[in-house]
Formats: C-alpha cells, sequence, structure tokens
C-alpha cells in the first residue's frame, strides 16, 4: 500500500463505499489521510453509570433497556428518550430533542458506547445525558477495535453519505497500521526553523493524538500535528502562486510609452479631479503598463470609489500607444453601463466605443467583429460573448475585467489568448480580505481604492419590517418631493427570476397606481429587451422616471447621483456582499442618502447581516463578516473563482498561518538552498497540486 493507493482495495471499503468516497473527492489513500477530524472528543473518563456524578463529561459503555418518542407531540419538539443500564445497575437516561430518526437507530438489548455531559433531572430524579454523542457497538468488535472508540481521545470525522465516523475512524486506523512512513516533502530547513514534526508523525497524531495532547489545543487546530499539515498546505499553495508569479514575470510584454501627449489626453478625458487615491492607484498601473512585461494588477476599491474612472485612464494610455482594449462584464446590464459610461468619457477624445453582447443578432454581432477585427474600435466591451473564438482583435494591448469573482480563471486567460501577453487590469468591487485576496490572486499585484470622492456623506441605513410601508411611503414622497429619486428594490431567489420579476411588476403597478398616482415610476427586470433596459435607465437618469422599481439588475455599474434612496424589500434573503452593493447605488451625489432594509422573518444569520449593515459603511468589514457566515467557498461559489480547496487548512481560522507560509514560501522560491531543491519542489507542486489547486500557467 502507499498514498497513491485506490480505497476500493482497503480491506472494508469495497465498491459501495468506495463510490460514496469518490463522490466526496476521496479515491486514493492520501485523499483520505487528508480528511481530518473536524473534532476531538475525550473518552477516555470510562465510567459505570452508578459512578456518573452531575456536571462531569463522561463515556458508559451499556445496554439499551427501553427507547420510544415521548409525548411532547403537541409542540412537536420530537424528544427521543431511551434508558440505558450496565452491570453496576444503575439507570442512566438519554435525552434528543427532534430525535424521531432514532427509533430507528436504538433497540432494546442493543450494547452503546454514550459519551456526553452528566445532568441530574430533580423533577423525575433521574441521572440524564441530553443530546449525547453515540455509537453502537456490535458483539464482534474486538478489544482493539472497541478501545479505537472508548477510553482515549477520538477523533471525529465528518460522516460522508452512509459512512458513519465510527467507520471512517476504523478506515484511518487500519491504513495508518498497513502505510509505509510517508516521506517528508517540506524543504527541510524550512521544518527545521520552524520545529515541525515530520509528516508520517504529523498525520498520525492528526488522526489519532497521543492521550497527553492539550484538548483546547486539537479543538482549536493548533496542535503542533495539525500546524505542521496545515502549514504545509499553505506554503506548496504559496509556492505555486510564486512560481507563476515569477513565470508572469519574466514573459516580455509591451511596453507602453507614457508620453506628455499622452498625459494631456488623460487629462483631457477626465471630467473632475482625482482623489489622491486614484491618482496614486493610476501610478501604480501606468509604472506597471511602461514596464517591458504583462501587468498583472487587481484593482479594489469600495462601491462608488471611483474604479472605472481610473480603468478608463488606463485605456487612454493603451489607445494612445496604437492599441485595443477589451472589457470584459459579468452581466448584460453591467456591459451596459460600462459602454454608456466608456462612451461618455472616451467621446472627447474621438475613440470608437463598441459594445459587444450575447442579446445581439447574428448580423449585429458580425458588423461589430469586423470592426474589433480591422481595429477600426478602440475599445470592445462586452459579456462573455466577447471570448467567443471568432472575436478576434487586430492589436489588443488592454484587457479589463470586471467583477473578478464572477469569472474562473480560464476565461481570463481565453480573453489574453486574443492578443499577445496584453496587459490585465482585474477590477472587484466586493472588497476581498486581504488574507484570501492573497491566496485567491496571488499572481497579482494589488492596488486599493481606498478613499471616496469628496463631499459624499455616509449613507444612513435604517431596518424595519413590512408594516412600515405606510411610512417609508411617505419619507419616499417627502424626498420626491425635494427632487430627489428613489430605488425599490426586490431579490432574485434560486437563479430564477420570475418570482423576483413578478413581485417588483405587482409593486409598480400598486406605487405607480395607488400610492405615487401622479409620479413618474419606472420598472427594471432582466427579461426586458436591452433597448428596453437602456431606454428606461437613460429615462432615471434624466430625472424623467422618479422611483425605478427593479429586480437585482441593478446590482452594480449603476451611477445616477440624483437618487437618495435605496429600498431593499426582503431584504433578509439577500447575500451581505449584494446589500452592500445595492446600498452603494445611492450616496453618490453631495445630499444625504438613505438605504432601508424591509425583511420579513428572520434567520439568525440573516439578523447578523442586516445588523452589521446597519452599523457599518465600510466594506471590507463588511467583506470579512461575509466570509465568517458563509464560508469561503460560499464568499465566491468556489468552483468559477478558482478558490483553492482546501483540505486541512481554513482560510478563515488559519490566517497567520496562511501568512508565515507565505513569507517562507516566497523566500524558498527566491532564494532557495539549491537548484535541485528548487526543482524537487517544483516537480512535486506540479505532480500534487496541479490537477487540486489549478496552478496551472495562467495568466
Amino acid at each position: 500500500m502507499d498514498l497513491a493507493t485506490s480505497l476500493t482495495y482497503i480491506k472494508g471499503v469495497g465498491p459501495a463505499r468506495a463510490a460514496m468516497l469518490e463522490a466526496k473527492g476521496l479515491s486514493t489513500v492520501e485523499d483520505l489521510l487528508a480528511y481530518v477530524p473536524f473534532r476531538y472528543e475525550d473518552r477516555s473518563n470510562v465510567k459505570a453509570v452508578n459512578e456518573l456524578a452531575p456536571g462531569e463529561m463522561a463515556t458508559v459503555i451499556a445496554e439499551v433497556r427501553s427507547a420510544s418518542l415521548s409525548g411532547f407531540k403537541r409542540r412537536n419538539l420530537g424528544l427521543f428518550e431511551a434508558s440505558f443500564t450496565d452491570r453496576s445497575r444503575g439507570i442512566l437516561v438519554g435525552k434528543w430533542f427532534h430525535g424521531g430518526y432514532l427509533a430507528n437507530v436504538f433497540a432494546p438489548g442493543q450494547k452503546v458506547a454514550l459519551y456526553g455531559k452528566v445532568e441530574f433531572d430533580s423533577y423525575a430524579g433521574q441521572i440524564t445525558m441530553l443530546h449525547p454523542e453515540y455509537e453502537i457497538l456490535t458483539d464482534d468488535d474486538d478489544a482493539v477495535e472497541a478501545a479505537l472508540h472508548l477510553g482515549r481521545v477520538v477523533p471525529v470525522y465528518e460522516a460522508v453519505a452512509k459512512i458513519s465516523t465510527r467507520v471512517l475512524r476504523a478506515m484511518v486506523h487500519r491504513i495508518l497500521e498497513s502505510l509505509p512512513p510517508v516521506e517528508d516533502q517540506l524543504p527541510e530547513e524550512v521544518r527545521l526553523r520552524l520545529k515541525l514534526p515530520d509528516r508520517w508523525t504529523a498525520i498520525k497524531e492528526t488522526h489519532f493524538p497521543p492521550q497527553e495532547t492539550d484538548m483546547r489545543l486539537l479543538n482549536a487546530f493548533r496542535s503542533q500535528a495539525q500546524f505542521r499539515l496545515i502549514f504545509e498546505e499553505f506554503f506548496w499553495l504559496e509556492c505555486g502562486v510564486a512560481l507563476k508569479r515569477s513565470k508572469a514575470r519574466t514573459m516580455p510584454g509591451i511596453s507602453f510609452e507614457l508620453t506628455d501627449g499622452v498625459r494631456e489626453k488623460v487629462k483631457a478625458m477626465l471630467p473632475f479631479k482625482p482623489t489622491g487615491a486614484q491618482k496614486r492607484v493610476l501610478g501604480e498601473i501606468a509604472q506597471d503598463m511602461k514596464a517591458p512585461r504583462p501587468m498583472n494588477r487587481l484593482l479594489q476599491g469600495d462601491v462608488g470609489s471611483g474604479k472605472t474612472i481610473v480603468a478608463a485612464e488606463a485605456a487612454v494610455i493603451a489607445i494612445e500607444n496604437g492599441y485595443q482594449v477589451a472589457v470584459l462584464a459579468p452581466t448584460e446590464i453591467l456591459a451596459a453601463q460600462h459602454y454608456f459610461y466608456f462612451k461618455q468619457l472616451l467621446a472627447r477624445l474621438d475613440y470608437v466605443v463598441v459594445q459587444l453582447t450575447g442579446s445581439f443578432t447574428s448580423r449585429e454581432k458580425g458588423q461589430l467583429k469586423k470592426l474589433i477585427a480591422g481595429g477600426l474600435a478602440h475599445v470592445a466591451i462586452g459579456t462573455h460573448a466577447l471570448l467567443e473564438k471568432d472575436v478576434e482583435f487586430a492589436k489588443l494591448g488592454l484587457a479589463i475585467v470586471d467583477e473578478q469573482h464572477r469569472f474562473g480563471v480560464m476565461q481570463r486567460f481565453e480573453l489574453l489568448q486574443k492578443g499577445v501577453h496584453p496587459d490585465v487590469l482585474v477590477m472587484t468591487a466586493t472588497p476581498i480580505p486581504r488574507t484570501l485576496a492573497l491566496t485567491l490572486y496571488g499572481d497579482l499585484d494589488v492596488s486599493v481604492i481606498d478613499e471616496m470622492p469628496p463631499g459624499r456623506k455616509p449613507i444612513v441605513t435604517k431596518h424595519v419590517t413590512a408594516d412600515y410601508a405606510e411610512r417609508i411611503y411617505s419619507f419616499l414622497k417627502t424626498q420626491i418631493d425635494e427632487g430627489r429619486q428613489a430605488y425599490v428594490v426586490y431579490p432574485v431567489i434560486e437563479e430564477s427570476e420570475t418570482s423576483a420579476m413578478k413581485a417588483a411588476e405587482k409593486m409598480h403597478e400598486h406605487l405607480s397606481q395607488e400610492v405615487f398616482p401622479g409620479i413618474a415610476v419606472g420598472l427594471m427586470h432582466g427579461r426586458l429587451a436591452s433597448d428596453e433596459k437602456e431606454s428606461t435607465m437613460e429615462r432615471f437618469k434624466k430625472g424623467e422616471i422618479k422611483i425605478l422599481v427593479s429586480t437585482t439588475v441593478i446590482e452594480v455599474g449603476v451611477d445616477v447621483p440624483n437618487a437618495t434612496v435605496m429600498v431593499i424589500e426582503q431584504a433578509e434573503r439577500f447575500g451581505l456582499a449584494q446589500l452592500h452593493q445595492l446600498r452603494g447605488r445611492v450616496g453618490r451625489g453631495a445630499a444625504q442618502s438613505y438605504c432601508i432594509l424591509i425583511t420579513e422573518r428572520m434567520s439568525d444569520t440573516a439578523k447578523e447581516r442586516i445588523r452589521t449593515l446597519v452599523d457599518t459603511n465600510d466594506g471590507f468589514l463588511i467583506a470579512e463578516m461575509d466570509l465568517k457566515l458563509r464560508g469561503p467557498g460560499e464568499f465566491f461559489g468556489t468552483k468559477q473563482s478558482g478558490l483553492p480547496s482546501l483540505r486541512v487548512a481554513n482560510i478563515l481560522r488559519d490566517k497567520e498561518i496562511l501568512e508565515a507560509a507565505r513569507r517562507e514560501a516566497l523566500d524558498f522560491v527566491s532564494h532557495p538552498p539549491s537548484e535541485e531543491e528548487l526543482r524537487r519542489a517544483v516537480a512535486y507542486i506540479r505532480d500534487h497540486w496541479q490537477r487540486r489547486y489549478g496552478l496551472v500557467t495562467v495568466g
């Protein structure tokens, strides 16, 4: 047996279990060893029932006397009770709320191991355990097997389909008994400097910790063995990112000239005086564009901080040097916003800006593709339609990707194939916490616009329930009488826009006919044709429409300085980042702006989201909170974002270890102990990590 052995060949696995494990991404011995326990229980305190003392955590091996669903039917709490006894003749009662499913688990006469907190129910005069952990013991459990699950610090695994934590524990133990010691790939000097245990010891002690290990450290994932495995995972990931980055640095790129003429053109295009942060960031971008290697830069900035104007300045540098610019946006509405904005800005310089999206007719697409291929279009803005095979650029010099987290790494790569090592500027208004940005976009240099345009007031955010509707309407009326405009937004649920669209249509009818009969109320949703969307937005911008009822299609890129109120219906259904994006549609002028969150029934997580939004306008704080509430996978929708699927490490829990691993990895790649050792590391990353972390040479 070795690390590459298929789990099908492991004793006790068999084809059915192998298929369940495979569905979870566990196909080899190495995969299963990386499936570490998510918590540990100290079951060394094994006691007879009559020795149990209230308040202690204890393990009991007993027999089921009776088991039944208690008579709580009226409140539907489904309290399941079972009584247990052992040789000491004492009686212990186990209770589980919502435990109806246990009727198929416990049967009189069964031998069971229970672990939990001992309590005394004075009303019934019983020793009890509430929601104890349990494992059914079979008569053919031999002494070695039983000793795995009791009388020691026991690893608890997340069950895989029908494979229980107990079965997984036995599987892992069997593998560790049969496997020869695993070779340590971590560079020796890194391991010795950080006093890390070797890999084989770390694997064994993470699964089956020695009895003396501190339980608090174990459950905080900070035992020496766990630290070693977390560090190693981050180290190889960061080495891969650093190698990818250094490879990009050696590629030949375009060296754009920054002449006085170019600077004058940039100034001529600007509609207002840029902020200090915008100037600083443009300086960083300009230096990158001047260098003779491809730029790979991430531009982060909170909602409304003015990223697009900086991107337009970068576009001018490329165009003045005789190159074309591609702008890739995730949705048609955002592509249209960019198209209007760039067209308006660049019209002063007589540049040709075109838009290409999926909803255009074949004839329209054909004409636009000719303009782009002939070099007659200076800027091409579009959705995924820009990535189609037959879209060819005469001379692509700069690719701007907006809302990067909605695109996969491969899509960025496809766009780059349309030029010869063009410069890349990736933008996002979803502030990515630094730790995550380092991991996700470690191959990019990061610029942050951390200052808002002058004269903007913080948006006042209020939370109300649906029965406040009348007061909200009268507030809207006041704002409109003062010459302002407002949005009313409905959530799109589970990718189906139909219900949100219907709700928006109904609300549009209600507001325009009953509440504000004399006021122009517009309607916007994803099912409208492109020209209808454009004309509605245009009328809203001009102030002809006073209230815009919409689904989330206006989430990003809409800029109407006169709009001062954002009403978000069913706000509990939105994610934090999305709520923050929507709120950012107001507060773009000098007047005080408001965001009103209307909720119906809320879960605890929804309450936390709403509270965060009411308390702060800081996008980075909001992003950190969003990450905490949803976890890294959900934060981006893992598959498309290229977020590495870490096995042992956790980006939230292990920030400090990530920072340490990153430092060590950068140092190792830039100053390897020897060429041979670096070669060995590169080969190891290629063989073991390429598949999992997408550390392919994708720009």
